[in-house]
């Protein structure tokens, strides 16, 4: 096989993987399976950020980018059509886009330092330090957008909502979120290393 038919090949299987990855960050987005609630837990797992961060190991920053930009949307166009007290804030593309773009930028070169620096032998442990740093991309990022653009509005809103009381502090905004962040950790980690070391292992 010469080059340029490799180039092609790589091209089209690169295309078909974000393809398929971004259409499953849209199904997450928009059925239950992209919240999972642990039974007795007051938590939430987020699971629309997994298939950014694969895609981003697998086929490199731009995939990965382009995926979050997918997911991005997605939240974006559920904010407009949310009947929910702090929807607004993700209206904003800096708090409902941007991060998730991130998200595939920071697992695709932290995959590939780690990689690095621990060689081949050591690759659970490079897609595990990705999830992890890619997670915590797409948390920080959102609240903190939040946090910046809309602190008082947004904690106004969550007290609305959830009747919190009114001397409520804006930094609840992180608080809350310290019990999902967790369990989001565990899932990329848990969920990212066995799907991409499956799907290296068919290629080969």
């Amino acid at each position: 096989m010469n080059n340029e038919n490799a180039k092609s090949m790589f091209t089209v299987r690169k295309i078909a993987v974000t393809g398929v990855l971004s259409a499953l960050s849209i199904v997450l987005n928009f059925t239950p399976l992209g919240y999972i609630y642990l039974p007795g837990l007051a938590v939430q797992i987020t699971t629309m950020h997994l298939p950014v961060i694969i895609g981003a190991i697998l086929e490199g920053p731009v995939a990965g980018a382009f995926i979050g930009l997918i997911f991005g949307l997605s939240s974006f166009y559920t904010a407009a059509t949310s009947p929910l007290p702090i929807a607004f804030a993700f209206l904003n593309p800096l708090v409902s886009i941007v991060p998730r773009i991130l998200i595939g930028v920071v697992a695709y070169y932290v995959y590939h330092a780690m990689d690095r620096i621990l060689g081949d032998r050591r690759t659970a442990i490079s897609i595990g330090t990705s999830a992890v740093l890619a997670t915590t991309t797409n948390t920080v990022g959102v609240l903190g957008t939040i946090y910046l653009f809309y602190a008082k509005r947004y904690i106004e809103a969550m007290i609305s909502m959830l009747g919190l009381p009114e001397t409520t502090s804006p930094s609840y905004i992180f608080i809350s979120a310290v019990p999902n962040y967790i369990a989001e950790l565990i899932a990329s980690v848990v969920i990212c290393i066995p799907v991409v070391l499956a799907i290296r292992k068919i290629r080969n």
